[in-house]
Order: C-alpha cells, then structure tokens, then sequence
C-alpha cells in the first residue's frame, strides 16, 4: 500500500498549476506550414473516414461481422484525429500554448482512449481473417453480429478503463519541478516526470501500457498470420494461398502503418531527438486515419463494388431527376 500512498494524496498538499505549456518543436524555422500539412491530412481523413461509414451504412451487403469492426475503425481514426489535430493547430498556429490543468488530462484522456482503439481493432480484424480462412464452414456460428458487437465493446470498455486509471494517476501528482510539456500534446510520459512527489503508479503504467495496448496487439496480429500460413502451406495450392492472402493485404498495410513508427519511437524513445520523436507521434496521429480509408477502398473488393454501386444508383436517380424537370 505504501507504493500507492503518496499517488493517492495521502499526508500530502497537492501542487496544481493552473497551466500547463506544451512547448512543441524546438529551434525549427517555418515550422507553421508542418501544422498547416497536418490540417491538410487531417481533412482527407475527416472525408475518407466519413465516406466509409456512409457506404457500409447504406448499404446493407456490407452489414456483416467483418465490417462492424471496419466501421469501428474509421469511427476511432474519425474521433480520435478529430481529438488531436484541432487542439494541436488551436495550440500552434494560434500560439495557445498555455493549456489549463483539468484541460491537459482531458486532452490525454481522448488521445490514448483513440490511439488505443485502433490498435485493439486492428486484433479483431485479424481475428475475423483468422475465423474466415482457417474456418470458413464455421464462420458465420463464431463470427456473429452479436459477437462481434460485444468484442467492439469490450475493448472500449478496456480502453476507457485503463486511460481513466493513467489519467488518474497524474491528477494525483504534485506538480512543481516544471510545467513545460515537451511534446505537441499532454503527453503521459513528459507529465508524470515533473511531479515531485513519488509517481511510481505513474511510472508502472507507462510501462504497462504500451504491453498491454501494442505489444500484446502486434504478438497475437503475428501468431495469427503465422497460423494461417502454416495451414494454409499444408493444405492448399499456391494460387489458393495466394489468394486467401489477398483478402489481408489490407489489413496487413493497416498493422504496419500503424505499429512500426509508434513502436520505433518507444524503442528508441531515449536516444531520438525531441523534434523527431515529435514528428513521428504526430504522423503516427494522423497518418493511419488517413489511409485507412483509402487503403480499404482500393484493396478491399466489397467496398469497391458497393461504392460503385451506390454511384451507379445516384447517376441513375439524377438522370430521373433531370427527365422529370
């Protein structure tokens, strides 16, 4: 108890600024039009994602377990670059730097909840690939609507949960060392090192998390490309392995634009430079929200035919239209 004691206030008076300043990038001419880019990414995302929900809303083909969670996913990019880049350009092209203390966790709070979601997604993607390959007869008795609503809110509630306890962690810190946030967001690991009390719990789930919310994710992800490999190498031809991978590629290109720079900048957290580390989260921010979209669109024939479709339909009503006027 006694690790916890003094992160839950006990016997102490709490240091709570009234601010905090995220001080951003560093010594960086004409940085402006880095922010400027980000807007630029931001609002292709914001349409991209948007576009998918309104196809597989309208129309009902695409109602299946499968596309739950691909609905899931473009409403996580959607909510969570939606959560950072407003704020982020609010902070930098405006120079509002000073950000309020209960305003700071908020921020973080929505931050990680969103970069956590789209990590857990892509786990039931990968599981429904698995199910759909490696079980094809079964699919449709383990891969149901309602199992696949429960896996989608299970990992909310997870995701809430544990950003609640690391966000509630640091509002029981003292903080009087400094309040200068090094990153362009309140960022867990750059707030808990200027407390002064002992912020143990703090540290505990900085550790904790990144096992829990990436490595853990990437490890299943792996062992079940490798499971379908290997079966598939005993009882399929080469064109049949070929094209049950075709049906992943997309979500394969999801696993490695989302996990390779998050997990090179926590590897080498120590030795990258601050205005890298900067970068590479941000775009880390951004650049999956963006793609996502796109990458599905392109490579996943359901959406390409529904989209065509939907097209086909609205040629068709405006050629009514135009008659009748």
């Amino acid at each position: 108890m006694n690790f916890f004691s003094s992160a839950l206030g006990k016997n102490i008076t709490f240091v709570r600024p009234a601010y905090f300043i995220i001080s951003g990038f560093i010594g960086i001419p004409n940085i402006k039009y880095y922010y400027v880019f980000l807007l630029f990414v931001y609002i292709v995302s914001v349409l991209g994602n948007t576009a998918v929900m309104a196809v597989i809303c309208l129309d009902h083909n695409l109602r299946t377990p499968k596309y739950i969670a691909v609905f899931n996913l473009a409403f996580a990019d959607l909510f969570g670059s939606s959560a950072v880049v407003p704020k982020v350009l609010d902070i930098f092209l405006f120079n509002h730097h000073h950000i309020p203390f209960n305003d700071c966790f908020t921020f973080m709070f929505f931050c990680y909840t969103c970069l956590s979601m789209q990590a857990l997604n892509l786990v039931a993607l990968a599981y429904d690939r698995l199910v759909a390959i490696i079980f094809p007869l079964h699919y449709h008795v383990k891969v149901t609507h309602r199992f696949m609503f429960s896996l989608i809110a299970s990992f909310w509630l997870f995701v809430i949960t544990v950003s609640l306890i690391a966000v509630g962690f640091l509002t029981q810190l003292s903080y009087c060392k400094s309040v200068i946030i090094k990153s362009y967001f309140c960022d867990h690991g750059q707030i808990y090192r200027l407390a002064c009390n002992d912020y143990s719990p703090s540290l505990v789930m900085s550790v904790l998390l990144p096992v829990l919310i990436l490595w853990l994710p990437l490890v299943f992800i792996l062992c079940t490309y490798l499971y379908i490999g290997y079966s598939l190498s005993k009882v399929a031809t080469f064109q049949e392995r070929l094209k049950a991978f075709k049906t992943c590629t997309a979500h394969l290109s999801l696993v490695a634009i989302y996990f390779l720079p998050i997990l090179i900048t926590f590897t080498y957290m120590e030795k990258i430079n601050p205005n890298a580390r900067i970068i590479n989260l941000s775009l880390t921010s951004v650049f999956p929200p963006m793609l996502n979209p796109i990458i599905y669109v392109l490579q996943t024939q359901e959406i390409k035919e529904s989209v065509k479709k939907l097209f086909r339909i609205r040629v068709k009503i405006n050629d009514q239209l135009s008659i009748c006027y």
